[in-house]
């Protein structure tokens, strides 16, 4: 308990503090670590997941997973999936998800294409309200003029995606940090999901304006969660 991070995620676990807010100084495992430990996972959810959200001129857009599933099964992606789509609704967006790949609903066999198509599967059929669709690739699920022509089948067009599942952890990670730097959409996360009480980590080196954005996330966070 003399270590930071186990002691603010135990005041937050035992009631003395709303939320936690870390890692500006250290690696992100480092202060994940003991919210793992002492945090419960929310009930139903089986592991943990990250977002960010790039806030751009079209509006923002939602990527998970960035932060901690490093390969996911097809089972952890749906539920990565609701999950995410859980956190978007609370910013009063409705969730339109793309599942993406290198591949277009199965036009290439491999291991990560039927990976993604399973879990779009096991969504469609749990959860047939969700706007969701995949396996797919990501100038498809941009472009709606592309997709309309191309696959007009596909629940997602006329949608306007802006939500984003990667089928695993470097795709994430690599696309939100170069879209950050090449089109300078602001990153404002790692938004941790699936515990049961807010703690939420940093970016090392987060600047003020991003420390702020996390702290609001984290209240509303709170606030949902109370």
């Amino acid at each position: 308990m003399r270590d930071r991070n186990y002691f603010g995620c135990m005041m937050v676990e035992q009631g003395m503090a709303d939320a936690m807010i870390s890692g500006l100084t250290r690696k992100y495992a480092q202060p994940i670590r003991p919210a793992l430990h002492i945090i419960d996972l929310e009930i139903g959810v089986k592991k943990v997941a990250g977002l960010y959200i790039m806030v751009t001129k079209k509006g923002p857009y939602f990527f998970a997973d960035t932060t901690m599933n490093a390969d996911p099964t097809a089972e952890e992606l749906a539920d990565i999936a609701l999950l995410t789509a859980s956190k978007v609704q609370q910013f009063n967006v409705k969730p339109r998800m793309a599942l993406l790949s290198y591949t277009n609903f199965g036009s290439t066999p491999g291991a990560i294409p039927n990976k993604v198509s399973k879990a779009v599967e096991i969504l469609h059929k749990q959860h047939p309200d969700l706007i969701v669709d995949g396996d797919i690739q990501a100038n498809f699920a941009l472009n709606n003029n592309l997709l309309k022509e191309q696959f007009p089948f596909s629940k997602l067009v006329d949608q306007n995606v802006n939500t984003f599942i990667f089928p695993n952890l470097a795709a994430g990670n690599i696309a939100y940090k170069m879209m950050q730097e090449l089109s300078g959409a602001e990153a404002i996360g790692p938004v941790l999901m699936g515990l049961k009480k807010p703690v939420h980590i940093l970016q090392l080196g987060s600047s003020v304006r991003e420390i702020v954005n996390m702290i609001i996330i984290a209240v509303i966070d709170a606030q949902k969660k109370n």
